[in-house]
């Protein structure tokens, strides 16, 4: 389990990597297609991204419960679902999160927040009323080892990077459009380069991300396994989902990379680039961890 942990982390890192290698190719697609253009476009680019990120990171987590329409609940409401919850989070040394219960008969749960000490979790009525108490402390355990994991901040980073990628590509292909001037053969093949970069990068950059999410699927899938040293209460959970749908009634891209399962409704086009890995490749990433532990 600690070498798929660490396998999953070296795969986080070099996925990010990627990010950075497209924005310095876009940089040098920029100083190529306008020699002697200012910097500063590039540069406020990015860190207009990242403000924007930061902000969208410290009040996310509001946003996607008040978008789900959860409901923070206390341990009188709920002992079960409380125990369940408290117990993992002494397990895993955290600070005990803000529990919720969103009203959704698919079963599905989802963790949030920017570290830790402000941290929250839900269940939807569903995933209560189907999953028994081991069932529930795989799911949990996978939520918790979102939070364990810093995943927020994660997926802020990729997030700040790909808003970053996206707005350098779209003054790219601008500038290339409403260039002023006859274009010679030198200003045509920049003009070719500069549209090609600003149509490829933000697709690449896409894909990156998803693959980033579904890295830290996987991650938190290994960390919940080495929380409860039960991995069958994980692997049953993601059956019984499996079986049942985890499409919400009322659904929002916005969030969706935030749940245990994919929320929406499942395309084959749509699965493409799901934020999630489909259930039966976690299954079987769970069961080999189990018979090499």
């Amino acid at each position: 389990m600690y070498s798929e942990i660490a396998h999953n982390k070296r795969k986080s890192i070099l996925i990010i990597s990627l990010f950075v290698v497209i924005i310095a190719a876009l940089a040098d697609v920029f100083d190529y297609a306008y020699a002697g253009g200012s910097p500063a476009i590039l540069i406020g680019v990015v860190v207009g991204s990242i403000i924007y990120s930061t902000i969208s990171y410290f009040v996310g987590m509001r946003l996607s419960l008040a978008i789900n329409a959860a409901k923070e609940i206390n341990k009188q409401d709920n002992p079960r679902l409380w125990r369940i919850i408290e117990n993992l989070a002494i397990t895993d040394g955290l600070p005990m999160p803000r529990v919720f219960i969103m009203e959704d008969p698919a079963p599905n749960a989802f963790a949030t927040g920017r570290d830790p000490k402000h941290a929250a979790v839900c269940a939807t009525s569903g995933l209560l009323e189907i999953m028994d108490d081991n069932e529930l402390k795989g799911v949990f355990a996978h939520e918790l080892g979102h939070v364990k994991n810093y995943d927020s901040r994660v997926s802020m980073i990729a997030f700040a990077l790909m808003a970053a990628i996206s707005l350098i590509a779209d003054i790219l292909l601008r500038m290339s459009f409403f260039r002023g001037g006859d274009r010679n053969e030198e200003d045509q093949i920049a003009l070719f380069i500069g549209i090609a970069a600003a149509i490829l990068a933000p697709l690449v950059a896409f894909l990156i991300q998803m693959a980033v999410s579904r890295q830290r699927e996987y991650l938190a899938d290994a960390t919940g396994a080495l929380t409860t040293r039960y991995p069958e209460g994980l692997i049953s959970a993601l059956r019984k989902i499996e079986q049942n749908g985890s499409t919400l009634k009322h659904q929002n891209t916005a969030t969706a990379h935030f749940f245990f399962a994919n929320p929406l409704k499942a395309h084959s086009i749509t699965n493409l680039f799901s934020t999630h890995p489909p259930i039966e490749e976690r299954i079987k990433k769970l069961e080999h961890m189990e018979t090499h532990a």
